[in-house]
């Protein structure tokens, strides 16, 4: 059982950030704030979802991209983080699967995630 304080200040958080929907499979682009030194920037992420972790202001999600020479990137994200600038749905996977860790081991062509048609 939470406290009430904490409970109120965590539906304050919610209520501020405006969020997509998404599920695993999901290929979103991210803005995530930088700070380097004095100076801040806003740098794109881009890639698939593969995991859904947590629940309220805990919530986590994390997110696969293939970086430079074909190595994979993963980064986990908290869902109401004040470093998310922009969260944007690309596409809608269509996947059978709530957690996606399979695609570490596959490459090219098999690592693709189908569409979902609306």
């Amino acid at each position: 059982m939470k406290n009430k304080y904490i409970s109120a200040f965590e539906s304050a958080q919610i209520e501020t950030k405006e969020v997509p929907s998404f599920r695993a499979g999901d290929t979103l682009k991210l803005g995530v704030e930088i700070k380097e030194g004095a100076k801040t920037r806003v740098q794109n992420f881009e890639g698939v979802v593969i995991a859904l972790k947590g629940e309220g202001v805990s919530n986590t999600f994390t997110i696969r991209k293939i970086g430079a020479n074909g190595v994979g990137v993963e980064r986990i994200f908290p869902l109401y983080s004040d470093s998310l600038k922009s969260i944007e749905v690309l596409r809608c996977g269509k996947v059978r699967r709530a957690k996606l860790h399979y695609l570490r081991t596959l490459t090219g062509k098999k690592a693709k995630i189908q569409e979902l048609r609306k």
